[in-house]
Order: structure tokens, then C-alpha cells, then sequence
């Protein structure tokens, strides 16, 4: 579970959706300098699998996202992936992920989902989109379900990723405020690097 306690400790996680990563360790390195050590690469992404490997072999923490079927679970662990990222539900992918020891987090946004998510192993659960319900969503989930490890994605930025975290989420997870498509074109590795650090920045101090 290495990964998934690089997350808690960091309190966050970069994912990257881009049509093409020219470097995907150099764009790691940068999310690292700027203290967010876990980064998760999708499968929109084409070639990710080639990504992933390449990125793994550098010693970052790098998961993969977008994951939807078991095979695709099983490449992604092969490639190299610490840990894997659903967008929903997914229970084979969960299967694939416990019989090689590695951490998933399932993505869920009510009750029952983010219940269900828990039973079939997750190690935390993602809410998805984070940004229709927002923070309060949070504390009123860990009402009832005050042990769930929830993590926001969708509309998390520096302005509001604080608010997640003080509502009870355990990590946030940055997307274009961190690492815009434009900036990964431009292989603009500082700008990223930068990016990061405002946003763990705007998490405030630890609690």
C-alpha cells in the first residue's frame, strides 16, 4: 500500500489527461518537485501503457486511470502501475487489483456507490464529479460512513481544494489547474513544477 500512503501523506495526486505526454518522466519529476508525488496516467490517453512503463521505470509513484475492464487492469499492473483508478464501479477490476496487492480507488458519488465501492475492496473512493455536489457532499457522507477514505475529483482546484480537504477527504486530486494539456504539449516542465507547488500550497499546513 505504498502508494496509496504516498497519497495520504502528500494529500493529493496528479492526474494528467492529454492527447500525447512527450516525457512522461520528466512531467513526473516536475509534479514531484512541486510535492505531488503520485500521478496517474489514463487510458484516454493513447499509447498510456507504453507511458506508464516508462514512467514507472523512473521511480515515481505512477497509477493508471480510466481503468474500465480487468484486462485493462492487468496491462496497466504489467506496464508497471502502483495503483489504479475507476471511474465508477468497476468489481473485476477491483478482482485484478487485490490478487496483485494493488491499491484501487473506485470512483462513486452517492451512499450506496461509495458503500459498495468499499465492499468490493477499494482502498479509498474517488467522488466523481466532485464538482456537482462540492464540499459539503463530503461531511455529509462521512455522517453515516465516517471510516471512508474520500477523495474529490472533477472541478478540484487551488481555490477549493482546502474546502475538500477541512470537509473530511483525505486527498485531493489535481487535473488541468496543476497540469493543463497546453503546458504538457509544451513539455513546459517548470511551469507544471510551479503549478504544484501552488496548489499543495493552498492545502494549508497538516493536520
Amino acid at each position: 500500500m505504498n502508494a496509496l500512503q504516498t497519497i495520504l501523506d502528500d494529500r493529493a495526486l496528479a492526474v494528467v489527461r492529454a492527447p500525447s505526454i512527450s516525457d512522461p518522466t520528466a512531467l513526473a519529476d516536475a509534479l514531484a518537485r512541486g510535492g505531488i508525488r503520485a500521478v496517474e496516467l489514463t487510458f484516454t490517453t493513447p499509447g498510456v501503457l507504453e507511458l506508464l512503463r516508462t514512467a514507472a521505470e523512473s521511480g515515481a509513484v505512477i497509477g493508471a486511470g480510466t481503468v474500465l475492464t480487468d484486462e485493462q487492469a492487468r496491462s496497466a499492473i504489467d506496464a508497471g502501475a502502483q495503483f489504479l483508478v475507476t471511474p465508477g464501479l468497476r468489481p473485476k477490476v477491483a478482482e485484478v487489483a487485490a490478487a496483485h496487492s494493488i491499491p484501487v480507488m473506485m470512483g462513486a458519488l452517492t451512499p450506496t456507490e461509495v458503500m459498495d465501492a468499499i465492499d468490493l475492496g477499494a482502498a479509498a473512493v474517488k467522488i466523481f464529479p466532485a464538482r456537482a455536489l462540492g464540499p459539503a457532499h463530503f461531511k455529509d457522507l462521512l455522517g453515516p460512513l465516517p471510516d471512508a477514505r474520500l477523495v474529490p475529483s472533477g472541478g478540484v482546484n487551488a481555490s477549493n481544494a482546502a474546502e475538500f480537504l477541512n470537509s473530511g477527504a483525505v486527498a485531493v486530486t489535481a487535473g488541468t489547474d496543476v497540469v493543463p494539456p497546453g503546458s504538457v504539449a509544451a513539455s513546459d516542465w517548470d511551469d507544471i513544477a510551479s503549478r504544484a507547488q501552488r496548489f499543495v500550497e493552498s492545502l494549508g499546513p497538516k493536520q
